[in-house]
């Protein structure tokens, strides 16, 4: 028979003493407010995951991968989706302080990918578009993108050099076409507070975007010509290009603001010995702004800064750079008499610039008011139209005058040797303007410098060198020199009341008139007569002391005119001088007429004529004083003829005859034979 199976008793689990478990929680309770004092519940139950609409537990029963699972207790229990929370004790033994701290901590954010390396090629293509839009969009309506300005110089702001390069150019092109025809005054205070229209808020933004962008491209390219990047094979240096933006804007706009920077570009580049491209071309600039400046403020602070320049590097400068006075276009219309510190009108005794005192008018408050209220507004037109008076023209012209002069007559006291050539071809050009009461001292510093190249030609030859203070060989032709003072002394007669200055002043040209007499022989030999500085002299290849083709080019001084042209000045002003052609005395024509047909032996054919032609004028004018020199049977004095005579009296021109005659009728130079034919014309139509 089966048998039934045995019941067991349940048993109660032993319980645990009550002691053992109040420790425990309470240890549990102590840990548990420890750690939640650095819980941050806010975010952790931001962090918790939102609970959605009630789920239907049949469903949650029937889907696969959801099986119960047993408890603790004996019960069954259905995963939930929601991940269960554990309780406190569970979470203190496990480590959850750890996972809220890495749940708390932030999360760093991800480095930023590198943006992908563009080759060079790329980069200058790049922006060559940006330029180019730029560009194009300030061109058609620059008013409408005053921060291009602004833009157009970033663009320059990288390492490449072919970058930077066509940043500048391209600015150049830019503010060439958007500057306006008037120079932009800053705001004051009352016109930034006050209120205005839309259109003139606008029209000011525009101006102050361009001037403010227009000084900074001035200051980058003075960086880049003080530069020493050397030439790359791929174009000019950088140093070449911003003085060629700099040469353009100079003459392009030099009514705008910021004139004095761009000239001081120029001027520093002056201011070197090195003869280079870049020095041309900042000199040919500054010529062509002296001859075609009308108003005269920008050749008036060109003129400042050059003076200053040559004045701090003790004229340690090259020739070329002080015949940039020979340009001057307002000194060629100038009508005034100055010196080195003031300029006189002609037949007025007040210096220019200084208004005469008017008689006292007495005017009531009212008319004093209106008065100055009309000059105000008669002010600002002149400003709005841009447009230079009569007296401040002749205000600029005197301050340049005497800045010239204050250059000219400082390097004719210091004798600087490289330099004297161009002082005295200045000084014979504006003799005309320099004021009567300087003549005296003027004359005497001419006197001893003739005296000095007499010295000079005596020990080395007529063409003696001289090293300067950096070593370079200076070659000064003595001849030139002499020829330079006696057409500047002679120059200054010439005018309005010349004769009467001399008779005023006692000035004795006499020295001039003599050393020129002398030097007559001596130039007739001179290989150099019709050839100027300019001209090129081809350095004997026999003589192994001189350099190359550029050290004779280097040592050629810059003077305007040749030998020739200046003897002939120097012939004319003692023969035919303009204040009193009948004065001057037979015996010194004579001696002339005699020394030239000689010297007409010996020149080149050029030289030749225009010594005939200076005869024929002589003989048109003074005929009947010196017609006896072509007849051989008359005979004026005793003695015989001295053509080596230290003076022209002491010559006794009238005891020989012109035999010259001739032999230039045999001249090779059919021109030369025919401008003896129509001297002796000249001869035979004087009345007897």
């Amino acid at each position: 028979m089966a048998t039934r199976p045995l019941k067991r008793r349940k048993v109660t689990p032993p319980r645990d003493d009550g002691q053992d478990a109040a420790e425990r929680e309470a240890k549990i309770q102590k840990a548990f407010l420890k750690n939640a004092a650095s819980w941050d519940l806010e975010e952790a139950w931001e962090s918790r995951p939102r609970k959605g609409k009630k789920k239907d537990k049949k469903k949650d029963e029937e889907r696969p991968g959801r099986l119960p699972i047993r408890t603790e207790q004996g019960t069954w229990q259905v995963q939930d989706d929601v991940e269960s929370i554990p309780s406190d004790a569970e979470w203190l033994d496990s480590d959850g302080e750890l996972a809220v701290e890495q749940q708390l901590e932030p999360v760093a954010p991800a480095p930023a990918p590198e943006p992908p390396k563009i080759s060079e090629k790329e980069q200058i293509r790049q922006a060559q578009e940006e330029l180019a839009k730029i560009a194009t969009q300030l061109n058609e309506n620059p008013e409408e993108y005053p921060g291009h300005f602004k833009a157009l110089a970033r663009i320059g702001e990288t390492p490449i050099l072919a970058i930077q390069k066509l940043c500048i150019v391209t600015q150049m092109a830019v503010y060439k076409d958007v500057i306006p025809g008037y120079r932009i005054r800053p705001l004051g205070e009352d016109a930034v507070n006050e209120k205005v229209s839309k259109e003139v808020k606008r029209l000011r933004t525009y101006e102050q975007a361009l001037v403010a962008g227009y000084h900074g491209y001035l200051k980058t390219l003075a960086t880049y010509a003080a530069s020493s990047i050397p030439e790359d094979r791929k174009g000019e240096p950088i140093s070449s290009i911003a003085f060629t933006c700099a040469c353009e804007l100079v003459n392009a706009v030099p009514h705008f603001n910021f004139r004095g920077d761009l000239l001081r570009i120029l001027v520093k580049k002056l201011s070197t010995r090195k003869i280079d491209r870049d020095f041309v071309k900042c000199r040919e600039a500054l010529e062509k702004l002296f001859q075609d400046d009308e108003e005269g403020n920008a050749s008036q602070e060109a003129v400042s800064l050059l003076s200053k320049m040559m004045k701090a590097r003790e004229y340690r400068v090259d020739e070329s750079v002080l015949n940039l006075f020979l340009h001057l276009r307002l000194l060629s219309e100038f009508v005034g008499k100055g010196s080195r510190d003031t300029v006189i009108r002609p037949g007025d005794d007040r210096p220019i610039g200084k208004k005469p005192k008017k008689k006292w008018e007495f005017r009531t408050k009212k008319q004093r008011k209106l008065l100055k209220a009309e000059k105000e507004a008669q002010k600002v037109m002149e400003q709005a139209d841009a447009t230079v008076s009569h007296e401040e023209r002749e205000r600029i012209q005197s301050e340049i005058l005497k800045m010239v002069f204050a250059t000219y007559f400082r390097i004719l006291k210091a004798r600087v040797p490289h330099l004297m050539g161009a002082v005295l071809e200045g000084l014979a050009k504006y003799a005309h303007l320099i004021n009567q009461d300087f003549f005296g001292d003027l004359l005497e510093a001419l006197k001893d410098l003739i005296r000095d190249t007499d010295r000079l030609e005596e020990e080395d030859g007529p063409d003696s060198s001289q090293d300067d203070d950096q070593g370079v060989s200076v070659v000064r032709d003595t001849s030139r020199e002499s020829l330079l003072c006696t057409v500047t002394a002679f120059a200054l007669l010439e005018g309005q009341d010349a004769h009467n200055a001399r008779s005023d002043l006692h000035l004795d040209l006499s020295f001039f008139i003599t050393n020129l007499y002398r030097s007559l022989l001596s130039l007739s030999l001179n290989p150099d007569l019709e050839l100027g500085a300019q001209s090129l002299h081809l350095s004997d290849p026999n003589d192994t002391s001189s350099g190359s083709t550029e050290n004779s080019r280097r040592n050629n001084k810059i003077n305007l005119q040749t030998t020739t042209v200046l003897l002939l000045r120097c012939l004319t002003s003692v023969l035919l001088p303009p204040w009193n052609i009948r004065s001057v005395p037979p015996i010194r024509l004579a001696a002339f007429c005699k020394q030239l047909m000689t010297l007409a032996l010996q020149v080149p054919e050029k030289s030749s004529q225009a010594i005939l032609g200076l005869l024929q004028d002589v003989v048109h004018t003074h005929g009947r004083k010196v017609a006896a020199l072509w007849n051989t049977e008359e005979r004026k004095g005793d003695g015989t003829y001295k053509p080596l005579s230290e003076t022209v009296e002491g010559s006794n021109p009238f005891t020989t005859t012109i035999w010259e005659g001739e032999l230039l009728r045999k001249h090779y130079c059919p021109k030369v034979r025919e401008g003896l034919k129509a001297m002796e014309k000249e001869l035979r139509s004087i009345p007897s």
